[in-house]
């Protein structure tokens, strides 16, 4: 039997057959909205049904059949559309199965993607792109602008769908793992912040990371808009990519068109006058990078029709996320930032530069992902006044940054969190910012940075030398 095409928008899945393949968050909302819209959904999982917990009975609860403890090839077989989330490696039994019987395989972005009836703004990068979501986010509520914030960030965009509107304007951040899927997927404002060596455990090469970041220009079209960073070298890589109008933001110069600083002032250039909308040192968050991401904000909501003082209003309101350079405390003087999110290099060093020059005691390790170690290195002994080691590449960073500056073996993050305390001085800080991703000895980063604020804690209100 030939089986139907699916349509490019509002396809209809009544009584098609609709396999998800991983159960996680991403996985668990591509099974919902699947189920929603009168799919049979069959979703399977790697792990055993023991292992899997809440997500069992969640999926069930759609109506889904449930498949746990692996993904034979056979699961394909009858499937009208493959739906993978973006944590499964491409090469399980299923989607080569996929494959060769000429199946649709979609990731969850491109199945909401299908069904969106509002304006998306797409925002990706190495470094920051949680932060710029949360802050366009946040703006564009404050403006009264119906829609979701989320994505990679939180909320699946599956989900955000609950909030959907003609109207409506979604900020959502995409992991390059996302972005390998899309085909209809079109943000109206597609934004790439930075470009730096990251998941090199999961691409070929440097070339091929950048090429699944770029796919997020490539599906727009002229009536679009692109952001780039001008600051950066790199994403120079990304300008053969972009299909709409191009967009820039910089710190340092100004540009032809986008967002600057002059004058100590934030300033957006889209047509017409420049439009000051407020000093950059009236926003929340300290460092370059954060100015940086605050113009990358501002220029996406200026670019979907938000009023300057709108978008001022909700830059000054704008707070930390949690795990993204977050000030947790300060005890005797010295201050405690959790930056657990920092999961490469390139991220570490934003986050250093935000900081004086030898005043920060540096909590860096976790699983390597086979980056470039080589600046950080540099940038650890202009910054750093020591660095305190944790997880499977304490032994390996030892070495790399043992002649540069002090470097103590903390094995846990507890650890290292009163090994900094006990050296630090009045005016110092204390920063997780690993370079490291978390799963040698967590779940995910979230967890790790909740490990340092519950070590942070326990130093209130004890002797700093006990």
């Amino acid at each position: 039997m030939t089986r139907q095409p699916f349509a490019v928008r509002d396809p209809d899945l009544r009584d098609r057959s609709v396999l998800v393949i991983g159960m996680g968050k991403s996985g668990l909302a591509a099974a919902r909205l699947a189920a929603s819209r009168g799919a049979r959904v069959t979703i399977a999982d790697a792990r055993a049904e023991d292992e899997l917990g809440h997500a069992v009975g969640r999926a069930r609860a759609v109506g889904a059949r449930v498949h746990a403890g692996g993904h034979p090839s056979s699961l394909a077989e009858g499937a009208d559309l493959i739906v993978v989330s973006p944590g499964v490696p491409g090469d399980v039994e299923p989607l080569a199965a996929a494959r060769a019987l000429d199946l649709p395989v979609w990731g969850e972005i491109e199945l909401a993607a299908r069904f969106c009836r509002g304006k998306v703004i797409g925002i990706t990068g190495s470094n920051g792109k949680s932060t710029v979501t949360a802050m366009t986010g946040g703006i564009l509520r404050g403006a009264g602008v119906p829609g979701g914030t989320g994505g990679n960030l939180d909320t699946p965009f599956c989900d955000l769908l609950e909030q959907d509107a003609e109207d409506a304007v979604h900020a959502v951040e995409l992991s390059s793992f996302q972005l390998e899927t899309v085909e209809a997927f079109r943000p109206a404002v597609g934004a790439i912040l930075n470009l730096s060596p990251d998941h090199l455990d999961r691409y070929a090469d440097y070339e091929s990371y950048a090429a699944a970041k770029a796919r997020l220009l490539e599906v727009q079209n002229e009536r679009d808009a692109a952001i780039l960073n001008a600051d950066d070298p790199e994403s120079a890589v990304f300008r053969k990519a972009v299909r709409g109008r191009l967009h820039e933001f910089s710190t340092r110069s100004e540009v032809e068109r986008g967002a600057f600083v002059r004058g100590g002032r934030m300033v957006l250039r889209t047509g017409g006058e420049d439009v000051e909308l407020l000093e950059a040192g009236e926003l929340p968050l300290p460092g370059e990078h954060n100015l940086a991401n605050a113009l990358a904000a501002a220029l996406a909501c200026s670019i979907v029709g938000c009023a300057p003082d709108a978008i001022g209003r909700g830059l000054r309101a704008y707070r930390a996320l949690a795990h993204r350079l977050e000030l947790v405390a300060t005890i005797d003087g010295v201050a405690f930032y959790n930056d657990s999110k920092a999961t490469n290099p390139a991220s570490t060093a934003r986050a250093l530069l935000s900081f004086a020059p030898g005043t920060v005691h540096l909590i860096l390790g976790g699983r390597d992902k086979g980056t470039d170690w080589d600046e950080l290195s540099s940038l650890v002994r202009e910054r750093a006044r020591q660095v305190l080691l944790v997880g499977e590449a304490a032994e390996m960073l030892a070495g790399r940054l043992g002649d540069r500056v002090p470097v103590s073996p903390c094995h846990s993050v507890p650890r290292a969190v009163r090994a900094g305390f006990e050296r630090a001085r009045d005016g110092e800080v204390v920063l997780l910012s690993p370079g490291c991703a978390s799963f040698d000895q967590y779940r995910n980063f979230g967890e790790r940075g909740e490990d340092f604020r519950r070590a942070v804690e326990e130093l209130r209100g004890g002797a700093r030398h006990a």
